[in-house]
């Protein structure tokens, strides 16, 4: 019965699901809920296969650092791959899980250098930790609560000297006297200069303007006067005057008034001591998340300072019975009973009532994926359904426990990346697109074939000219090669203000552009573009292929043209004088029919003829203007092309004259 009753403070395995291994959980509190129910508020602990593999390797890096400071012994692979899964990592979140889901109790202990690794794997259900994850931020760090028990964090005690030898050390540069316990001074004359301190401790208070609002009252005012800084300081100032109660009187009330010592307690405000015990609740003695989270204005001394004073006072010793009272009201332990229905993973004999995943039509003869043996009372079915992969009985439960298997093997990390989506860091726009649940197999065509839409990118003015001003700030050739480096643009442009010279901005000279005539434009037209004849209008030349089942040819008096492979009969011979082969088109045969795009995907036909005079263009451009006009193709080309020879008019005879047509016999 002890071994199925849980109580607040034990580790525990959770079962949230039958395939997967069980959840290490630390119980903190056990409530009753209205239903009658029964819930566990548990601190989350994770294992390797649950972080990432960068913070694996974070991981592997401090085992070995570990493994080299405490001199651990060599074990063999399959152990260190054993000792994976018995390292776990705390962290700080909680969350609430229902008490029947528990399957067990398990040891979890912080990591110490005088552990030997070896020796918890002699140890059923012991697990240990040295790390801590945060699953908010993906960080793994180290536990600040290490136990600081080794050789290197002992003394180092030097030998005992002889009574004849003397110590020849510098006693100032070992430590600072501040007491001398062979003083001239009695202990009585002692006790009346610390109740002097102590009055001028109180009347100081009374002064200070912001002291009697924290302590309105004389009783308040004298019990903080009577802290341990007032007497820490009054002693102090006997040791500085050579224990000289007139002169360390004087120093006690200097020329400008009493001396006002004061401590942590009385520096902080209520508000701050409320935050400080909110957070206390939150994260307990954990300084360095108190101070980062609620006070950050406060430095980590003053924070452990004030705590122990904290501790001293009624709110304290208040809050303690308050906790002690709800803690009663609470549930201390639970009675769990062991679980003992079947899993579903369990694979059933053939002729029974068959289990999820299949497990009635395994094949026979399938040994177990872990320790490879072929005998057991019982198989369990893991791993992707379609592998048919199986454990035995005892493989199951160390999966189960330890979330993995007792060797190494591929299969392992399928189990695991199962039910994962697939890495896509170097997958491109369309393939992930594809690979969507969402998108069926013609949604994943159309992606592909949707165009897509250009942007153009417009600097303004200021950007222009800090690009210029501010070239050292900028290295324009740095970020050139690395284009995925952000870039702090509103410094350099608040650099290039600074830089530009004050002076009062004048309006700009706009310059008059002076324009030719029309009747000049026309005539350097004229001179400039040569006369051609007029070609005779005719079919025009397709530029689109879907016009190449078109006639080319029109209609005349005898009716449609012949097409040329018709003429003439028998075979047919292509444009070389060969006969065409089954594989080759003619031009009478019919093109095949394109696959249609929709037109609300197909981008715009837009075609680009060169004319003559392009080319002739083309031909007069240097290769350095060619580069130039690719690499600024927003400028237009300025070419002096030599204007052509005008070509002389030749007359056109007459098809017919006025004279009669003589005919002879």
């Amino acid at each position: 019965m002890a071994a199925n009753m849980y109580r607040v403070g034990d580790y525990v395995y959770f079962e949230n699901s039958s395939s997967n291994p069980y959840l290490i959980r630390r119980i903190e509190e056990l409530n009753k809920t209205a239903n009658g129910n029964v819930e566990a508020k548990v601190v989350s602990l994770f294992r390797r296969r649950d972080i990432s593999s960068n913070l694996n390797g974070l991981a592997d890096s401090n085992a070995r650092e570990f493994e080299e400071e405490s001199k651990q012994p060599v074990v063999s692979e399959q152990q260190g791959h054993q000792l994976k899964h018995r390292e776990l990592f705390l962290s700080r979140q909680f969350e609430s899980l229902p008490a029947t889901h528990i399957r067990g109790k398990c040891n979890v202990t912080l990591l110490n250098e005088t552990d030997v690794l070896a020796g918890y794997l002699e140890r059923e259900d012991c697990f240990f930790y040295s790390l801590v994850f945060d699953p908010v931020q993906k960080t793994l760090l180290a536990d600040q609560g290490e136990i600081r028990v080794g050789s290197k964090y002992q003394a180092e005690i030097p030998d005992k000297l002889p009574e004849v030898e003397s110590d020849t050390r510098n006693q100032l540069k070992l430590e600072t006297k501040v007491w001398d316990p062979d003083n001239p001074l009695t202990d009585r004359q002692i006790d009346q200069f610390l109740v002097v301190a102590r009055a001028v401790g109180t009347f100081a208070r009374a002064l200070d303007c912001s002291s009697s609002i924290r302590q309105p009252s004389l009783h308040m005012s004298a019990a903080a006067a009577s802290r341990d800084i007032t007497l820490f300081h009054a002693m102090d100032t006997l040791q500085k005057n050579g224990y000289d109660l007139a002169k360390a009187m004087s120093t006690l009330v200097p020329q400008g008034g009493p001396v006002l010592c004061r401590d942590e307690m009385e520096e902080w405000s209520a508000s701050e001591a409320m935050l400080f015990e909110e957070a206390l609740e939150k994260y307990g003695k954990d300084f360095n998340d108190i101070r980062q989270d609620f006070l950050p204005w406060k430095s980590l001394a003053s924070i452990v300072q004030f705590y122990y004073m904290w501790k001293t006072t009624d709110r304290y010793i208040q809050q303690k019975r308050l906790k002690a009272a709800e803690a009663d009201s609470k549930l201390k332990q639970v009675y769990i009973p062991t679980y003992t229905k079947p899993n579903p993973n369990q694979i059933m004999p053939v002729g029974s009532k068959p289990g999820v995943n299949g497990a009635a039509g395994f094949q026979k003869g399938l040994s177990c994926e872990s320790c490879h043996t072929s005998q057991s009372a019982q198989w369990y079915a893991w791993g992707p359904p379609n592998m048919q992969c199986r454990l035995c009985a005892s493989c199951w439960i160390y999966w189960k426990k330890y979330g993995g298997l007792k060797t190494p093997t591929q299969l392992e990390g399928a189990a695991r990346t199962a039910t994962e989506a697939p890495p896509r860091g170097h997958m491109t726009r369309q393939e992930v697109q594809g690979l969507s649940p969402f998108t069926s197999s013609a949604g994943r065509a159309k992606l592909l074939a949707k165009n897509r839409q250009t942007f153009i990118l417009q600097t303004t003015k200021l950007t222009r000219i800090a690009r210029r001003v501010c070239r050292d700030l900028l290295q324009p050739r740095r970020a050139a090669r690395r284009p995925y480096a952000p870039i702090n643009s509103n410094t350099i442009k608040a650099e290039c203000v600074i830089r530009l010279p004050k002076a009062p901005k004048l309006p700009l000279k706009v310059r008059a552009t002076v324009r030719p005539t029309l009747a000049t434009i026309v005539k350097e037209l004229a001179i400039q573009a040569p006369l051609k004849l007029k070609a005779p209008r005719g079919t025009p030349t397709p530029i689109n292929r879907n016009q190449l089942n078109q006639s080319r040819a029109s209609t005349n008096i005898l009716g449609v043209k012949r097409p040329f492979e018709n003429v003439g009969g028998g075979l047919q011979y292509s444009a070389n004088g060969r006969p065409f082969t089954s594989g080759m088109r003619t031009t009478s045969q019919s093109v095949i029919k394109r696959q249609k795009v929709n037109p609300g995907d197909a981008p715009n036909p837009v075609v680009f003829v060169a004319t003559k005079d392009t080319r002739a263009l083309r031909k007069a451009l240097t290769q350095a203007e060619m580069r130039r006009a690719a690499r600024k193709p927003h400028l237009p080309v300025r070419v002096k092309v030599p204007v052509p020879a005008r070509p002389l008019l030749v007359p056109s005879v007459p098809a017919s004259t006025t004279e009669p047509i003589v005919l002879e016999d």
